[in-house]
Protein backbone atom coordinates (compact mmCIF):
# COMPACT_ATOMS: atom_id res chain seq x y z
CA UNK A 1 0.00 0.00 0.00
CA UNK A 2 1.23 3.56 -1.06
CA UNK A 3 2.24 5.35 2.16
CA UNK A 4 0.68 8.36 0.20
CA UNK A 5 -2.67 7.07 0.54
CA UNK A 6 -2.55 6.59 4.06
CA UNK A 7 -1.01 10.14 4.44
CA UNK A 8 -3.70 11.47 3.11
CA UNK A 9 -6.30 9.60 5.42
CA UNK A 10 -4.34 10.33 8.52
CA UNK A 11 -3.66 14.19 7.82
CA UNK A 12 -3.01 15.05 11.26
CA UNK A 13 0.31 12.99 10.29
CA UNK A 14 1.49 16.41 9.37
CA UNK A 15 0.04 19.03 10.95
CA UNK A 16 -2.11 18.20 14.17
CA UNK A 17 -4.98 21.10 13.24
CA UNK A 18 -5.82 19.39 10.06
CA UNK A 19 -8.26 17.57 11.81
CA UNK A 20 -10.50 20.87 11.80
CA UNK A 21 -10.46 20.74 7.97
CA UNK A 22 -11.98 16.94 7.93
CA UNK A 23 -14.88 16.64 6.03
CA UNK A 24 -16.87 14.76 8.87
CA UNK A 25 -15.88 17.01 11.55
CA UNK A 26 -16.65 20.26 9.29
CA UNK A 27 -20.15 18.75 8.68
CA UNK A 28 -20.01 18.44 12.09
CA UNK A 29 -19.39 21.47 12.89
CA UNK A 30 -21.85 23.47 10.25
CA UNK A 31 -24.79 21.18 11.60
CA UNK A 32 -27.73 22.90 12.94
CA UNK A 33 -27.31 20.41 16.15
CA UNK A 34 -24.32 19.25 17.54
CA UNK A 35 -24.06 16.31 19.79
CA UNK A 36 -21.23 14.01 21.04
CA UNK A 37 -22.20 10.26 21.18
CA UNK A 38 -21.96 8.65 24.35
CA UNK A 39 -20.23 5.52 23.07
CA UNK A 40 -17.26 7.54 22.80
CA UNK A 41 -17.24 7.57 26.74
CA UNK A 42 -17.46 3.74 26.89
CA UNK A 43 -14.95 2.90 24.49
CA UNK A 44 -11.67 1.56 26.88
CA UNK A 45 -8.52 2.57 25.52
CA UNK A 46 -6.50 0.24 27.17
CA UNK A 47 -3.78 -1.93 25.52
CA UNK A 48 -4.64 -4.55 23.93
CA UNK A 49 -8.36 -3.80 23.19
CA UNK A 50 -10.48 -5.06 20.22
CA UNK A 51 -13.93 -2.91 20.11
CA UNK A 52 -16.65 -3.67 17.18
CA UNK A 53 -18.85 -1.15 16.87
CA UNK A 54 -22.02 -2.20 14.92
CA UNK A 55 -24.82 0.22 13.37
CA UNK A 56 -26.26 1.38 9.90
CA UNK A 57 -25.28 3.41 7.55
CA UNK A 58 -25.52 7.22 7.98
CA UNK A 59 -26.14 7.49 11.77
CA UNK A 60 -22.73 8.59 12.48
CA UNK A 61 -20.85 6.14 13.29
CA UNK A 62 -17.63 7.79 11.02
CA UNK A 63 -18.28 11.40 12.34
CA UNK A 64 -18.46 9.88 16.44
CA UNK A 65 -14.88 7.87 15.30
CA UNK A 66 -13.66 11.58 13.89
CA UNK A 67 -14.58 13.42 17.26
CA UNK A 68 -12.39 10.62 18.79
CA UNK A 69 -9.94 11.46 16.97
CA UNK A 70 -10.29 15.05 17.45
CA UNK A 71 -10.55 14.87 21.38
CA UNK A 72 -7.63 12.26 21.26
CA UNK A 73 -5.35 14.34 19.38
CA UNK A 74 -4.71 17.14 22.65
CA UNK A 75 -2.76 14.16 24.48
CA UNK A 76 -1.46 11.66 22.42
CA UNK A 77 1.26 11.37 19.47
CA UNK A 78 -0.41 12.02 16.12
CA UNK A 79 1.25 9.26 14.30
CA UNK A 80 -0.16 6.97 17.29
CA UNK A 81 -3.64 7.62 15.63
CA UNK A 82 -4.59 5.54 12.57
CA UNK A 83 -7.87 5.76 10.84
CA UNK A 84 -8.56 3.49 7.10
CA UNK A 85 -11.49 3.98 5.50
CA UNK A 86 -11.82 -0.04 4.35
CA UNK A 87 -14.82 1.09 1.90
CA UNK A 88 -11.86 1.69 -0.80
CA UNK A 89 -10.18 -1.59 -0.39
CA UNK A 90 -11.66 -5.22 -1.52
CA UNK A 91 -10.56 -8.17 0.67
CA UNK A 92 -8.80 -9.55 3.54
CA UNK A 93 -5.10 -9.36 1.47
CA UNK A 94 -5.66 -5.17 1.01
CA UNK A 95 -6.58 -4.70 4.00
CA UNK A 96 -2.79 -6.97 5.24
CA UNK A 97 -1.18 -4.74 3.12
CA UNK A 98 -3.25 -1.21 4.76
CA UNK A 99 -2.24 -2.47 8.25
CA UNK A 100 1.40 -3.68 7.94
CA UNK A 101 2.37 -0.46 6.32
CA UNK A 102 0.93 1.77 8.85
CA UNK A 103 2.89 -1.18 11.52
CA UNK A 104 6.14 -0.38 9.34
CA UNK A 105 5.73 3.38 9.69
CA UNK A 106 5.22 2.88 13.62
CA UNK A 107 8.11 0.80 13.95
CA UNK A 108 9.95 3.83 11.87
CA UNK A 109 8.34 6.59 14.48
CA UNK A 110 8.89 4.67 17.63
CA UNK A 111 5.76 4.63 18.43
CA UNK A 112 4.80 2.06 21.31
CA UNK A 113 1.13 2.06 21.35
CA UNK A 114 -1.09 3.00 18.87
CA UNK A 115 -4.99 3.52 18.21
CA UNK A 116 -6.43 1.98 15.06
CA UNK A 117 -9.78 2.49 13.77
CA UNK A 118 -10.96 0.59 10.86
CA UNK A 119 -14.14 2.42 9.51
CA UNK A 120 -16.48 -0.05 7.52
CA UNK A 121 -14.70 -3.10 8.19
CA UNK A 122 -17.28 -5.44 6.69
CA UNK A 123 -16.28 -3.89 3.23
CA UNK A 124 -13.66 -5.98 2.28
CA UNK A 125 -14.29 -9.93 1.89
CA UNK A 126 -13.09 -11.82 4.92
CA UNK A 127 -11.82 -9.30 6.93
CA UNK A 128 -11.21 -11.31 10.05
CA UNK A 129 -9.07 -13.52 8.68
CA UNK A 130 -6.00 -10.42 8.81
CA UNK A 131 -7.57 -9.29 11.93
CA UNK A 132 -7.58 -12.87 13.30
CA UNK A 133 -3.95 -13.15 12.37
CA UNK A 134 -2.35 -10.12 12.99
CA UNK A 135 -3.44 -10.85 16.72
CA UNK A 136 -2.05 -14.32 17.09
CA UNK A 137 0.73 -12.88 15.65
CA UNK A 138 0.82 -10.06 18.27
CA UNK A 139 1.34 -7.06 15.95
CA UNK A 140 -1.29 -5.17 17.86
CA UNK A 141 -0.48 -6.48 21.70
CA UNK A 142 0.37 -3.28 23.00
CA UNK A 143 -2.70 -1.31 20.59
CA UNK A 144 -6.23 -0.94 20.75
CA UNK A 145 -8.07 -1.30 17.72
CA UNK A 146 -11.31 -0.07 16.80
CA UNK A 147 -13.37 -1.31 14.07
CA UNK A 148 -16.98 -0.01 12.94
CA UNK A 149 -19.45 -2.36 10.72
CA UNK A 150 -22.55 -0.66 8.69
CA UNK A 151 -24.21 -3.97 9.60
CA UNK A 152 -24.15 -7.13 10.60
CA UNK A 153 -24.23 -9.31 7.43
CA UNK A 154 -20.78 -10.02 7.47
CA UNK A 155 -19.92 -9.51 11.03
CA UNK A 156 -22.85 -11.16 12.03
CA UNK A 157 -20.71 -14.47 13.40
CA UNK A 158 -18.02 -13.62 13.01
CA UNK A 159 -16.80 -11.64 15.82
CA UNK A 160 -17.31 -14.56 17.63
CA UNK A 161 -14.47 -15.98 15.62
CA UNK A 162 -11.88 -14.16 18.53
CA UNK A 163 -12.61 -15.91 21.45
CA UNK A 164 -9.90 -14.82 23.92
CA UNK A 165 -8.77 -12.26 21.48
CA UNK A 166 -10.20 -9.23 22.35
CA UNK A 167 -8.50 -8.30 24.87
CA UNK A 168 -10.48 -5.23 26.93
CA UNK A 169 -12.20 -4.90 23.93
CA UNK A 170 -16.57 -5.14 23.90
CA UNK A 171 -19.07 -4.87 21.39
CA UNK A 172 -21.31 -1.47 20.52
CA UNK A 173 -24.59 -1.14 19.17
CA UNK A 174 -24.83 2.40 17.22
CA UNK A 175 -28.25 3.47 16.57
CA UNK A 176 -30.33 6.73 15.69
CA UNK A 177 -30.84 8.96 18.65
CA UNK A 178 -33.15 7.63 21.36
CA UNK A 179 -35.73 9.70 22.31
CA UNK A 180 -33.67 10.62 26.04
CA UNK A 181 -30.83 12.29 23.01
CA UNK A 182 -33.29 13.39 21.00
CA UNK A 183 -34.61 15.59 23.79
CA UNK A 184 -30.84 16.76 25.01
CA UNK A 185 -30.23 18.25 21.33
CA UNK A 186 -34.13 19.95 21.18
CA UNK A 187 -34.49 21.20 24.67
CA UNK A 188 -31.22 20.28 27.21
CA UNK A 189 -33.12 22.30 30.14
CA UNK A 190 -35.85 19.93 30.14
CA UNK A 191 -33.05 17.05 29.70
CA UNK A 192 -31.17 18.20 32.58
CA UNK A 193 -34.27 18.12 34.79
CA UNK A 194 -35.17 14.44 34.02
CA UNK A 195 -33.15 11.93 36.29
CA UNK A 196 -33.34 8.71 34.16
CA UNK A 197 -33.90 5.17 35.61
CA UNK A 198 -31.02 2.99 36.89
CA UNK A 199 -32.93 -0.01 36.38
CA UNK A 200 -36.32 -1.48 35.05
CA UNK A 201 -37.91 -2.06 38.43
CA UNK A 202 -41.28 -0.07 39.16
CA UNK A 203 -40.25 1.50 42.17
CA UNK A 204 -36.98 3.19 39.96
CA UNK A 205 -39.80 4.76 37.68
CA UNK A 206 -41.94 5.44 40.95
CA UNK A 207 -39.39 7.60 41.85
CA UNK A 208 -38.46 9.14 39.10
CA UNK A 209 -42.12 9.97 37.27
CA UNK A 210 -43.41 12.58 39.69
CA UNK A 211 -40.40 14.57 38.64
CA UNK A 212 -40.89 13.68 35.09
CA UNK A 213 -44.72 14.87 35.18
CA UNK A 214 -43.81 18.43 35.37
CA UNK A 215 -42.19 18.40 32.17
CA UNK A 216 -45.03 16.06 30.35
CA UNK A 217 -46.13 19.34 28.36
CA UNK A 218 -42.26 19.97 26.94
CA UNK A 219 -42.16 16.24 26.50
CA UNK A 220 -45.01 15.95 24.24
CA UNK A 221 -43.81 18.58 21.84
CA UNK A 222 -40.30 16.41 21.66
CA UNK A 223 -42.46 13.55 20.91
CA UNK A 224 -44.09 14.77 18.24
CA UNK A 225 -41.23 15.67 16.10
CA UNK A 226 -39.67 12.33 16.92
CA UNK A 227 -42.59 10.86 15.46
CA UNK A 228 -42.22 12.63 12.18
CA UNK A 229 -38.12 12.69 12.25
CA UNK A 230 -37.13 9.75 14.10
CA UNK A 231 -33.26 9.74 15.62
CA UNK A 232 -31.24 9.47 12.28
CA UNK A 233 -28.64 12.68 12.05
CA UNK A 234 -29.66 13.65 8.31
CA UNK A 235 -33.62 13.86 8.98
CA UNK A 236 -32.30 15.99 12.64
CA UNK A 237 -30.61 18.18 10.23
CA UNK A 238 -32.61 18.98 7.04
CA UNK A 239 -35.59 20.83 6.19
CA UNK A 240 -36.67 18.54 3.20
CA UNK A 241 -37.33 15.04 5.11
CA UNK A 242 -38.51 13.60 2.01
CA UNK A 243 -34.42 13.65 1.18
CA UNK A 244 -33.38 12.24 4.42
CA UNK A 245 -35.88 9.18 3.30
CA UNK A 246 -34.34 8.77 -0.33
CA UNK A 247 -31.07 8.41 1.31
CA UNK A 248 -31.67 6.45 3.62
CA UNK A 249 -34.34 3.97 1.63
CA UNK A 250 -31.08 3.73 -0.83
CA UNK A 251 -28.63 2.55 2.00
CA UNK A 252 -31.39 -0.27 2.82
CA UNK A 253 -31.45 -1.34 -0.81
CA UNK A 254 -27.70 -1.00 -1.58
CA UNK A 255 -27.15 -3.50 1.73
CA UNK A 256 -29.79 -5.88 0.43
CA UNK A 257 -28.57 -6.33 -3.18
CA UNK A 258 -24.83 -6.65 -1.57
CA UNK A 259 -26.22 -8.80 0.70
CA UNK A 260 -27.13 -10.92 -2.89
CA UNK A 261 -31.47 -10.93 -2.36
CA UNK A 262 -33.64 -9.03 -4.23
CA UNK A 263 -34.89 -5.73 -3.20
CA UNK A 264 -38.22 -6.62 -4.79
CA UNK A 265 -39.01 -9.53 -2.68
CA UNK A 266 -37.55 -7.79 0.41
CA UNK A 267 -40.30 -4.97 -0.42
CA UNK A 268 -43.33 -7.71 -0.71
CA UNK A 269 -41.82 -8.82 2.92
CA UNK A 270 -42.00 -5.32 4.24
CA UNK A 271 -45.55 -4.64 2.58
CA UNK A 272 -46.60 -7.46 3.97
CA UNK A 273 -45.38 -7.27 7.73
CA UNK A 274 -46.16 -3.20 8.52
CA UNK A 275 -49.45 -3.79 8.03
CA UNK A 276 -49.62 -6.21 10.77
CA UNK A 277 -46.35 -4.71 13.33
CA UNK A 278 -48.61 -4.64 16.59
CA UNK A 279 -50.16 -8.38 15.38
CA UNK A 280 -47.93 -11.62 15.56
CA UNK A 281 -47.34 -13.25 12.74
CA UNK A 282 -45.83 -16.31 10.82
CA UNK A 283 -43.65 -16.49 8.07
CA UNK A 284 -46.01 -18.96 6.53
CA UNK A 285 -48.80 -16.28 6.39
CA UNK A 286 -46.01 -13.89 4.94
CA UNK A 287 -44.98 -16.38 2.36
CA UNK A 288 -48.71 -16.75 1.54
CA UNK A 289 -48.82 -13.47 0.72
CA UNK A 290 -45.99 -12.94 -1.74
CA UNK A 291 -44.43 -14.22 -5.22
CA UNK A 292 -42.29 -16.28 -3.20
CA UNK A 293 -43.91 -19.33 -1.20
CA UNK A 294 -41.17 -20.00 0.84
CA UNK A 295 -41.41 -19.52 4.82
CA UNK A 296 -37.24 -20.03 4.90
CA UNK A 297 -37.07 -17.42 1.94
CA UNK A 298 -39.06 -15.23 4.35
CA UNK A 299 -37.55 -15.94 7.31
CA UNK A 300 -33.82 -15.34 5.71
CA UNK A 301 -35.02 -11.88 4.58
CA UNK A 302 -36.22 -11.07 7.99
CA UNK A 303 -32.94 -11.94 9.50
CA UNK A 304 -31.15 -9.49 6.48
CA UNK A 305 -33.55 -6.84 7.98
CA UNK A 306 -31.98 -7.66 11.76
CA UNK A 307 -28.37 -7.73 10.32
CA UNK A 308 -28.92 -4.17 8.96
CA UNK A 309 -30.70 -3.04 12.24
CA UNK A 310 -34.06 -1.66 10.88
CA UNK A 311 -36.02 -4.48 12.82
CA UNK A 312 -36.22 -6.56 15.55
CA UNK A 313 -38.19 -9.67 16.22
CA UNK A 314 -40.15 -10.44 19.36
CA UNK A 315 -40.93 -14.55 19.86
CA UNK A 316 -43.33 -15.27 22.02
CA UNK A 317 -42.69 -16.61 25.81
CA UNK A 318 -44.54 -18.54 28.33
CA UNK A 319 -44.06 -17.08 31.47
CA UNK A 320 -44.59 -19.89 33.63
CA UNK A 321 -42.63 -21.25 33.42
CA UNK A 322 -39.99 -19.14 31.54
CA UNK A 323 -40.11 -21.00 28.18
CA UNK A 324 -39.20 -19.55 24.78
CA UNK A 325 -41.59 -20.52 22.28
CA UNK A 326 -39.52 -19.92 19.05
CA UNK A 327 -42.15 -22.39 16.49
CA UNK A 328 -45.26 -19.62 17.60
CA UNK A 329 -45.93 -16.62 15.36
CA UNK A 330 -44.04 -13.67 16.39
CA UNK A 331 -44.27 -9.79 16.52
CA UNK A 332 -41.77 -7.65 14.30
CA UNK A 333 -40.75 -3.84 15.06
CA UNK A 334 -39.07 -1.10 13.05
CA UNK A 335 -36.35 0.63 15.06
CA UNK A 336 -36.85 4.25 14.48
CA UNK A 337 -40.09 5.94 13.24
CA UNK A 338 -38.86 7.54 10.02
CA UNK A 339 -37.60 3.87 8.75
CA UNK A 340 -41.32 3.17 9.26
CA UNK A 341 -42.67 6.03 6.98
CA UNK A 342 -39.61 4.99 4.47
CA UNK A 343 -41.11 1.47 4.67
CA UNK A 344 -45.10 2.53 3.92
CA UNK A 345 -43.32 5.68 0.93
CA UNK A 346 -41.64 2.42 -0.63
CA UNK A 347 -44.74 -0.37 0.13
CA UNK A 348 -47.04 2.18 -0.56
CA UNK A 349 -49.33 1.51 2.09
CA UNK A 350 -50.98 3.52 4.70
CA UNK A 351 -51.45 2.56 8.25
CA UNK A 352 -53.96 2.42 10.20
CA UNK A 353 -53.65 3.25 13.51
CA UNK A 354 -50.08 4.59 12.87
CA UNK A 355 -49.33 6.73 15.93
CA UNK A 356 -50.44 3.23 18.29
CA UNK A 357 -47.88 0.95 16.01
CA UNK A 358 -45.32 3.38 16.30
CA UNK A 359 -45.90 3.82 20.16
CA UNK A 360 -45.60 0.38 20.63
CA UNK A 361 -42.35 -0.16 18.49
CA UNK A 362 -40.60 2.52 20.34
CA UNK A 363 -41.78 0.88 23.88
CA UNK A 364 -40.29 -2.47 22.26
CA UNK A 365 -36.76 -0.75 20.65
CA UNK A 366 -36.01 1.55 23.65
CA UNK A 367 -36.82 -1.33 26.17
CA UNK A 368 -34.39 -3.64 23.65
CA UNK A 369 -32.17 -0.83 23.69
CA UNK A 370 -31.46 -0.26 27.51
CA UNK A 371 -30.63 -4.36 27.84
CA UNK A 372 -28.05 -4.41 24.99
CA UNK A 373 -26.47 -1.15 26.92
CA UNK A 374 -26.49 -3.37 30.27
CA UNK A 375 -25.59 -6.44 29.54
CA UNK A 376 -23.42 -6.08 26.03
CA UNK A 377 -25.84 -8.37 23.46
CA UNK A 378 -24.56 -9.09 20.60
CA UNK A 379 -28.14 -8.88 19.54
CA UNK A 380 -30.70 -5.96 20.24
CA UNK A 381 -33.65 -8.31 20.40
CA UNK A 382 -31.81 -10.93 22.25
CA UNK A 383 -34.24 -10.83 25.47
CA UNK A 384 -37.25 -9.21 24.32
CA UNK A 385 -40.35 -11.09 24.10
CA UNK A 386 -44.03 -10.52 24.36
CA UNK A 387 -46.90 -12.93 25.30
CA UNK A 388 -50.64 -14.02 24.68
CA UNK A 389 -52.99 -16.28 25.85
CA UNK A 390 -56.48 -15.06 26.17
CA UNK A 391 -55.00 -11.58 26.40
CA UNK A 392 -51.73 -10.00 25.11
CA UNK A 393 -48.94 -8.27 27.23
CA UNK A 394 -46.81 -6.06 24.73
CA UNK A 395 -43.20 -6.15 25.24
CA UNK A 396 -41.81 -8.68 28.07
CA UNK A 397 -38.10 -8.11 28.79
CA UNK A 398 -35.76 -10.81 30.74
CA UNK A 399 -33.66 -8.66 33.37
CA UNK A 400 -32.79 -10.86 35.69
CA UNK A 401 -36.82 -12.50 35.80
CA UNK A 402 -39.59 -11.61 33.52
CA UNK A 403 -41.12 -7.72 33.60
CA UNK A 404 -44.15 -6.88 31.40
CA UNK A 405 -45.01 -3.82 29.53
CA UNK A 406 -47.80 -2.87 27.78
CA UNK A 407 -49.34 -0.21 25.38
CA UNK A 408 -52.50 1.33 25.35
CA UNK A 409 -52.69 4.43 23.31
CA UNK A 410 -55.83 6.09 24.66
CA UNK A 411 -57.42 7.56 27.94
CA UNK A 412 -59.70 4.95 29.05
CA UNK A 413 -58.60 1.01 29.52
CA UNK A 414 -58.57 -1.88 31.66
CA UNK A 415 -55.53 -3.60 32.61
CA UNK A 416 -55.48 -7.11 33.67
CA UNK A 417 -52.07 -8.32 35.50
CA UNK A 418 -50.64 -11.43 35.22
CA UNK A 419 -49.64 -13.16 38.49
CA UNK A 420 -46.54 -14.90 37.19
CA UNK A 421 -44.60 -11.18 36.73
CA UNK A 422 -43.68 -9.57 39.52
CA UNK A 423 -42.91 -6.13 37.51
CA UNK A 424 -46.08 -4.97 35.22
CA UNK A 425 -46.25 -1.16 33.92
CA UNK A 426 -48.62 0.56 31.20
CA UNK A 427 -47.14 2.90 28.74
CA UNK A 428 -50.09 4.83 27.85
CA UNK A 429 -50.60 8.22 25.60
CA UNK A 430 -51.72 10.33 28.51
CA UNK A 431 -52.70 8.56 31.22
CA UNK A 432 -51.05 8.83 34.61
CA UNK A 433 -52.16 5.72 37.38
CA UNK A 434 -49.89 4.07 40.00
CA UNK A 435 -52.36 0.47 40.66
CA UNK A 436 -50.41 -0.77 37.91
CA UNK A 437 -48.26 2.19 37.09
CA UNK A 438 -49.25 3.99 33.87
CA UNK A 439 -46.93 6.26 32.64
CA UNK A 440 -47.64 9.06 29.65
CA UNK A 441 -45.06 7.42 26.47
CA UNK A 442 -43.36 10.65 26.40
CA UNK A 443 -42.29 10.43 30.30
CA UNK A 444 -41.57 7.13 29.98
CA UNK A 445 -38.98 7.31 26.76
CA UNK A 446 -37.53 10.59 28.48
CA UNK A 447 -36.42 8.15 31.79
CA UNK A 448 -34.29 5.81 29.74
CA UNK A 449 -30.79 6.48 29.76
CA UNK A 450 -30.10 5.14 26.25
Amino acid sequence: MEIEVLVEQNKWWKKKDSIEEDYDILKWKKGKYRWIPEVLNDIMLKPFSLHIILGPRQVGKTTAIKLMIKKMLDDKDPRSLFYFNCDEISDHRELKDVLETYLYLKGKWKIKTSYIFLDEITSPREWYRTIKSMIDLGKFRNDVVVLTGSSSISIKGETELFPGRRGHGKNFIFLPLSFREYLKIHNPEVYKKIRPVKNLKVEDFEERVSEAMLYKKELDIILKKYFTTGGFPLSIEIENLADAKNTYLNWIKTDILKSNRSDTIARQIIKSFIGKLSTPISWEKISREIEVKSPKTVAAYIELLRSLFSVIVLHHVDITPDTIKVGKNKKIHVIDPLLLAIFEDWCMVKLKEKEHITAESLVATHLARFLTIKYGFSALDEQIFYWRNKSEIDVIVNDRGLKGFEVKWTDKFDIKTHPGLKTFMVVSKNKFNTKPLSIPLSVFLSLLDI
